[in-house]
């Protein structure tokens, strides 16, 4: 049975001016066209206010009241986005693990849990490694040999935290994320092929940051890979070694970071952004989605590359005439010298 709040309870929790009735119970959110009875929603642009109609929400966050609204209960706030983001904190139904150590974990003798730790089935936590306090590592977790974990950390199922890396605190790693695997590093040889350059650095991980599921964090190859306070990175990213990605950078899925590359503070990429190694960008710099960055970038702003999709008849013809570039311009040339 979900938990209900009153709407008075959640208006005094988001500091909401209420109008309505403040006695209307609430169990969850909806969408603003498919909101069901007991469910609040929201409106952040102006142009969804019609899909009110289609719903039957109880209740509404908006930034303005509005009279002639569907909806007659309303939340009145700066930012109904903002606003439903905290509520999605009382709603969410995610189930907890208990708080205890499951018979089938595997806790080396030498580690150190702090208060309140939630291990659940088939972790392994090595020889050395510490966590802290109120720490949740969900089914199948490894913390490895001397690992560092803070407190209020959330590790989802079959997270593994390599040897010697160190996560800050309030940290969430979503389901399959490996930080601290290898380096992609390798010496040529005539005689033996690749050698292995074996990586000693670590991943050294800030407070408040959020990874999801499926990445892969590299450790550093000498120095330290390093995602400093507030970083959020979505599924299927490739963060590769000795890259240093600054605070309260957001990062979506797909992105790829080659090595020895740092990111400013405040910065933003797009889904399938590719970024070359050994570069440093800027602060505030946002990328869009799908852009191929090959040198360093000195100066805040937007940056893009890459080509919108066409019809395949079209993207053929502009095939051809990029592959004639040259000749043109060669031809351009003799006529300005003409």
């Amino acid at each position: 049975m979900p938990q209900r709040y009153l709407l008075s309870e959640l208006a005094l929790l988001l500091g909401a001016d209420l109008i309505g009735n403040e006695a209307v119970e609430i169990f969850g959110i909806g969408d603003a066209a498919l909101a069901q009875s007991g469910q609040i929603t929201f409106v952040a642009n102006k142009k969804y206010l019609p899909a009110l109609a289609e719903g039957q929400a109880s209740a509404v966050l908006l930034q303005a009241p509005l009279s002639d609204c569907t909806v007659t209960n309303q939340l009145i706030v700066a930012d109904p986005y903002l606003a439903y983001a905290k509520l999605t904190l009382i709603f969410d139904d995610r189930p907890k693990t208990s708080e205890s150590i499951h018979p089938s974990a595997v806790v080396a003798p030498t580690a150190t849990l702090g208060t309140k730790v939630k291990v659940a089935a088939n972790c392994v936590i090595e020889d050395g490694a510490i966590v802290g306090d109120n720490t949740e590592l969900c089914a199948g977790v490894v913390v490895g040999a001397n690992a560092k974990l803070g407190q209020s950390c959330v590790l989802h199922a079959n997270v593994t935290i390599a040897h010697h890396c160190i996560l800050g605190n309030e940290v969430k790693v979503h389901s399959g994320t490996t930080i601290g695997s290898d380096g992609f590093g390798y010496a040529p040889s005539k005689a033996d092929g690749w050698v292995k350059i074996h990586q000693l650095g670590r991943v050294v991980i800030g407070d408040q940051v959020e990874i999801g599921a499926n990445c892969a964090i590299d450790r550093g190859a000498i120095q330290d890979t390093t995602i400093k306070n507030g970083v959020i990175i979505d599924n299927l990213v490739h963060i590769a070694h000795n890259v240093v990605i600054g605070e309260r950078t957001a990062i979506a899925g797909c992105v790829g970071i080659a090595g020895s590359t740092t990111i400013g503070s405040g910065c933003t990429m797009g889904g399938f952004v590719a970024i070359n190694g050994h570069l440093t960008i800027a602060d505030n710099v946002h990328f869009n989605g799908g852009t191929v960055v090959t040198k360093s970038i000195d100066e805040a702003g937007h940056y893009a590359s890459g080509s919108p999709m066409q019809d395949v008849r079209t993207w053929r013809r502009t095939m051809v005439r990029i592959g004639q570039l040259d000749e043109w311009a060669g031809r351009i040339k003799a006529l300005e010298s003409q």
